[in-house]
C-alpha cells in the first residue's frame, strides 16, 4: 500500500562506513536553525546581494548560523570592480574549502582578466576552473613573454568542439607562430562537422593553407544553408572535403525537406566518388526523414535500405511506419530484422505481441506479454491490462540508520545544503549537496535522500534512486505533495489529480526553479506567455514570469492549462500529454494524418522521439500515482481512450487495478523508462524536428 508523504515546503568527501560510525559516536548534530534565524538570514542576504558593509548590521546573531559565509560572498561578488586583492585573499583564506570562496575566486579572476592585471591573477588562478580561465591563464602567460607549446598549453582546449571567446586570442598566437597546421585545423572541423557546428567550421576555414580555404567554407555552408549547399554542389570538384560537404548537407536537407534532399541526391548521387560509408549515410537519412514524414514510400525505402545503411533508428522506423499501416506481418518482419538487443526493449516485445494477436496468434503473444506485464512502465502496465493482470508494483521502504543519520546531520556541508534549500536557494543547495556526497556509499546516500525527503526536498530522490533496485522507493520518487494543491487544483480544472501529478514529475522532477532554454518555468514548465494567457482566461492574478517559481502559482496556472489540453482533445489525458510537450497545432496535424489508429499505435507513430518518450513516460506515472493517492491505479487502457471517445474521469466507481510484488526480480530499467537525470524541457511548441 501507498505510504503518507511528508509534507512539503514548497564540498567534501563523506567518509566511509567506518569513518562514518567514528564521527556519529564524536560528534552530536548541529540544533535544526529556527525560522527567526532563517528570516533574518534572508533579509541579510537581500542586503548583501546590493554590496557594501550593510549586511552586517542585519545579519548580528547569525555568525554560527551554516550560510554565514554566503553573506559576506555575496556582497563581495556585488563590489567586484572596486575590490582590491586583500578582502578577497582575507576570505579565501577563511573559507578555503567552501563553494562561495570557489565561485568568489572565480569571479574576481574573470575580472582580473578584464582589468588586465596578469601578475594577480596568475597568483590567484588554480587549473582545473574551466576552459575560459585556462584561456585567460594563457593569456597572463603570453602577457609575460611567455611562447605556447602545444602539446602542453593546446592539446586538451583544441579536442573540443566548442570554445569561449576568451580563446581567440590565445588561438590567434598559436596560429601566428605555427602551431595550428592544416591537419590539427582539419582534425578540429572534423570534430565540429560532427558536432553539426556550422559556425566553428567558417571560423576555422581561414586558418586553412590557403588552397584548402574553399572547401573549409563549403563544409561550413553544408551545415548552415544545406538547401543552397546542394544546389552548389553540381559545381564543386570531386575531393574528398567536398564530397564530405555534400554528404552533410544532403543528410541536413533530408531532416528538413526530405522531398527536396531526393530531388537533389538524384543529381548528385552520379558527381561524387562517395565512400560507401558517405552513400549509406545518405540513404539511410533519406530513408529515415520520410518515415517520420509517412510517405507512401517510406516503408519499402526502410526495407531496401543496405544492411551497412542501417542503424537503431532506420530500423525502429521500419517497424513504426508498419504500425501506422497496420501490416502485421511487416512489424513482425520488421522487428525481426533488429539486432536481439534492440528486440529485449519493452516497447518492441509489446508491439510484436500485438501484431501476433492480430494474426490471431494468440498463445505467442501471451507467453510474450506475461513477463513484460511484471514491469512497472508504459508498456508493462498496457500488458498487464491486455491479460487483466495486477500491475508489477513492487515497493521498497526506506529504513533509518541512526548513526549514519546523525553523522551526515553534523556534515557541514550537508547542513547547508538543507539550509540553502530551507531559505528557497535551492540551486547553491544542489551543490552543496554534491560537494557533501561526493564518493558517498549507496547506503549513505539512501540514509541523506531520506533525510531530504522528510524536509520536502523531494528532488534528491528522483536523481539519487535512479537505478537497479533503488527505482523501487516509491514513496521518495513519487512524492504526494498535497499542500501546494495539486489535488485540489486538478479537481477545480477538471482534470485527475494523479495525471497532474505526473506531468509535473515528468517535467521537473520537483524542481522548483526548474528552467528550460525555451523559459519554461517551475514545477509544470510554464512558458511565461502562456502562463498570462491562462491567468487571463481563469480570471487568476499574474504578476509576472519569476511567480512561476512558486509552487502554489505554478501549479495552480499548470492545471488550468492542461484542463484546456484536455478540453481540446476530447478530455483525453495521453493526447493532452502530447499537446503539452509538442504543442497543440503538432498534435492536430497527427491526429489529421492518422486519426483512425489506436491510441498506442498513435503514439508510436509519433514523429519526435521526445514527445512519444515523453506521452509513454507521463502516462506510466500516472498509474504509479494513482495507486500512490488510491491504493489501486486506474488501468491505463482507460487513460487511452480511442481518439474518436470520450474521455470519463475516474471515480469512485471506476474499476481501479490492484499493484502486486512479482516473484521475480523487478527489471533494470522500472518506471521512468528514461530515469529523469534533469527537467524535461517540454513545453507547448518545444519539440522539435531535432527530437526526432
Amino acid at each position: 500500500m501507498p505510504h503518507p508523504a511528508a509534507p512539503r515546503r514548497l564540498s567534501r568527501p563523506l567518509f566511509a562506513l567506518a569513518s562514518i560510525c567514528l564521527l556519529a559516536v564524536g560528534a552530536v548534530a548541529a540544533a535544526e536553525p529556527g525560522a527567526a534565524q532563517r528570516a533574518a538570514f534572508k533579509q541579510a542576504y537581500a542586503a548583501a546581494q546590493q554590496g557594501g558593509d550593510g549586511w552586517r548590521n542585519v545579519a548580528r546573531g547569525l555568525t554560527d548560523y551554516p550560510l554565514y559565509p554566503y553573506l559576506e560572498a555575496a556582497a563581495l561578488t556585488h563590489d567586484l570592480r572596486q575590490l582590491d586583492r586583500a578582502p578577497v585573499d582575507a576570505y579565501l583564506k577563511r573559507y578555503p574549502d567552501l563553494i562561495p570562496a570557489n565561485d568568489l575566486r572565480r569571479d574576481y579572476l574573470l575580472e582580473l582578466a578584464r582589468r588586465k592585471d596578469w601578475g594577480n591573477f596568475l597568483s590567484l588562478y588554480q587549473p582545473g576552473m574551466g576552459d575560459a580561465l585556462s584561456c585567460y591563464a594563457l593569456q597572463a602567460q603570453l602577457a609575460n613573454g611567455g611562447t605556447l607549446n602545444f602539446d602542453r598549453d593546446l592539446s586538451t582546449l583544441w579536442n573540443k568542439p566548442n570554445l569561449p571567446n576568451a580563446c581567440d586570442p590565445v588561438l590567434s598566437t598559436a596560429h601566428d607562430q605555427g602551431l595550428l597546421t592544416g591537419p590539427r585545423v582539419w582534425a578540429r572541423i572534423d570534430r565540429a562537422a560532427d558536432a553539426g557546428q556550422g559556425g566553428t567550421i567558417a571560423a576555422l576555414a581561414g586558418w586553412l593553407p590557403a588552397d584548402e580555404v574553399q572547401a573549409g567554407q563549403r563544409l561550413a555552408m553544408a551545415l548552415r544553408d544545406p538547401g543552397g549547399a546542394v544546389v552548389a554542389a553540381n559545381s564543386w570538384p570531386d575531393t574528398p572535403r567536398h564530397r564530405q560537404a555534400a554528404m552533410l548537407a544532403l543528410e541536413r536537407l533530408a531532416r528538413r525537406q526530405s522531398a527536396v534532399a531526393d530531388t537533389a541526391w538524384q543529381k548528385l548521387q552520379n558527381r561524387f566518388s562517395l565512400t560507401p560509408e558517405q552513400h549509406g549515410r545518405i540513404l539511410n537519412a533519406l530513408a529515415v526523414f520520410h518515415a517520420t514524414d509517412f510517405d507512401a514510400d517510406a516503408l519499402q525505402r526502410l526495407t531496401a535500405l543496405p544492411a551497412a545503411a542501417q542503424n537503431d533508428a532506420s530500423r525502429e522506423w521500419r517497424v513504426r511506419v508498419a504500425l501506422s499501416q497496420q501490416d502485421w506481418k511487416a512489424v513482425l518482419a520488421a522487428i525481426d530484422a533488429m539486432p536481439a538487443t534492440q528486440q529485449q526493449d519493452g516497447e518492441w516485445r509489446w508491439f510484436r505481441a500485438r501484431a501476433l494477436t492480430a494474426l490471431d496468434r494468440d498463445a505467442e503473444a501471451r507467453k510474450l506479454l506475461a513477463p513484460l506485464a511484471l514491469e512497472p512502465t508504459y508498456f508493462g502496465f498496457l500488458a498487464a491490462d491486455r491479460l487483466d493482470a495486477p500491475y508489477g508494483i513492487c515497493p521498497l521502504t526506506l529504513t533509518t540508520d541512526s548513526q549514519r543519520e546523525q553523522a551526515l546531520l553534523a556534515n557541514r556541508s550537508l547542513q547547508r545544503a538543507f539550509e540553502l534549500y530551507a531559505v528557497d536557494l535551492p540551486k547553491p543547495a544542489r551543490r552543496e549537496w554534491t560537494q557533501a556526497l561526493d564518493g558517498a556509499d549507496q547506503a549513505t546516500l539512501k540514509q541523506a535522500v531520506d533525510l531530504a525527503y522528510r524536509r520536502g526536498w523531494y528532488d534528491r530522490a528522483v536523481f539519487t534512486f535512479n537505478n537497479g533496485d533503488a527505482l523501487r522507493y516509491y514513496e521518495q520518487r513519487f512524492p504526494l505533495a498535497s499542500q501546494d494543491g495539486v489535488v485540489p487544483q486538478a479537481r477545480e480544472s477538471g482534470i485527475d489529480p494523479s495525471w497532474a501529478y505526473a506531468i509535473l514529475r515528468a517535467e521537473s522532477a520537483w524542481m522548483s526553479d526548474a528552467r528550460s532554454g525555451a523559459d519554461a518555468r517551475g514545477l509544470m514548465q510554464l512558458l511565461p506567455s502562456t502562463a498570462v494567457l491562462v491567468a487571463k482566461r481563469n480570471g487568476l492574478d499574474w504578476s509576472g514570469g519569476d511567480s512561476l517559481y512558486d509552487p502554489v502559482v505554478n501549479i495552480k496556472l499548470g492545471t488550468r492549462y492542461l484542463g484546456q489540453m484536455a478540453e481540446r482533445f476530447n478530455g483525453a489525458p495521453w493526447l493532452a500529454s502530447a499537446a503539452y510537450n509538442a504543442g497543440p497545432g503538432r498534435v492536430d496535424q497527427w491526429l489529421a494524418a492518422r486519426g483512425s489508429l489506436a491510441p498506442d499505435l498513435f503514439v508510436a507513430s509519433m514523429p519526435f522521439k521526445e514527445t512519444r518518450e515523453y506521452v509513454a513516460r507521463v502516462m506510466a506515472f500516472a498509474v504509479i500515482y494513482d495507486w500512490r493517492l488510491n491504493g489501486k491505479a486506474t488501468p491505463l487502457a482507460e487513460r487511452m481512450p480511442a481518439i474518436d471517445q470520450a474521455y470519463r474521469l475516474p471515480d469512485g466507481q471506476t474499476p481501479r487495478r490492484v499493484a502486486a510484488c512479482p516473484v521475480t526480480p523487478a527489471p533494470a530499467a522500472p518506471a521512468d523508462t528514461s530515469s529523469v537525470a534533469a527537467p524535461v524541457a517540454a513545453n507547448p511548441g518545444a519539440a522539435t524536428d531535432a527530437a526526432r
